[in-house]
């Protein structure tokens, strides 16, 4: 089934202590799509500047993905991003920000968008999340992401988010932030109390977890030792996930720790790379490969 995105398209310049990369496809959309269109069909809303590359766009639509919903703004700038990784590759500095016509950024979405089944919100302010769902028709599996900024300046918002949609994806630092818990297994029974059937509660290289009313369960991380470039890899893992979903129809316990694995896979390669360079060398039956040496890890 057709998987609709809407969230951040950005030209990334990123530091490692290895290497450093200037205007890069980025952004939580992009890394997002690129993920799920090994499973399904996308449709991506963002915005983008005159600034950005029209190869870009070309190679996403190479990979099955729609880009009727991104909007290119006359004269305007696309959203830039500047960070630098510290020598253990989890902890980073963001160098520069600058939103450019993403700070103005009010989704309109094309009518054959408004009524694919499976939605994902990437990470944006809930004020604009809403007015994405306000503009849905009957879908089937509503998740969206979020991060600290919105948890702290758009706390209302947000918890009536929680109301509206099927499952949240953070990270364990701000599932902590939006509960006040100490706990991280209390914090995502909290979270999902506030609304969601299921929570995700990503941990970077320590995985994932996992939270619904019959089971609560952790998945670890693919071990790598390849960690080129962390960029994108918590939006990767959603797009892992749903694009598994919206191919098999359905989010039933079995289905939902099967996307999960891939998710965690998909986030395993995008690691391996700059941007999307290792996601761009491989395919399914290397994903498939790896899901059978993940498969064989967590067996005892």
């Amino acid at each position: 089934m057709p998987l609709l995105v809407v969230g951040s398209v950005a030209l990334d310049t990123v530091e490692t202590p290895q290497d450093r990369r200037e205007d890069v496809i980025g952004g939580s959309a992009v890394h997002f799509s690129y993920a799920a269109s090994f499973f399904t069909s996308v449709r991506l809303v963002g915005v983008v500047g005159e600034d950005w590359p029209g190869e870009y766009t070309e190679m996403l639509n190479s990979r099955g993905i729609d880009t009727d919903g991104l909007t290119v703004v006359p004269g305007g700038k696309t959203f830039r991003w500047s960070g630098k990784y510290l020598p253990n590759m989890n902890d980073r500095e963001t160098l520069d920000v600058q939103l450019n016509v993403f700070g103005e950024f009010d989704p309109v979405l094309p009518d054959a968008y408004k009524k694919c089944s499976f939605i994902f919100l990437a990470n944006g302010s809930p004020t604009l999340q809403h007015k994405v769902l306000d503009q849905i028709e009957g879908a089937h599996l509503t998740v969206a992401d979020t991060m600290d900024l919105w948890i702290n300046t758009e706390r209302d918002a947000l918890v009536e988010l929680l109301k509206r949609i099927d499952g949240l994806v953070l990270n364990d630092s701000e599932a902590l932030l939006l509960t006040g818990e100490k706990n991280l297994v209390k914090a995502g029974h909290v979270v999902r109390e506030m609304g969601p059937k299921f929570v995700v509660i990503k941990k970077g290289e320590h995985g994932a977890m996992f939270f619904s009313q019959y089971e609560t369960y952790v998945l670890p991380a693919y071990p790598t030792d390849q960690v080129v470039d962390p960029t994108g890899a918590g939006d990767t893992f959603a797009g892992g996930m749903m694009g598994y979903l919206a191919q098999q129809g359905k989010f039933d316990p079995k289905t939902l720790k099967e996307a999960m694995g891939y998710g965690i896979l998909a986030a395993s390669f995008n690691v391996e790379g700059f941007s999307l360079d290792r996601l761009k060398e491989i395919d399914n039956d290397a994903l498939a490969k790896r899901m059978d040496e993940y498969k064989q890890m967590l067996t005892f």
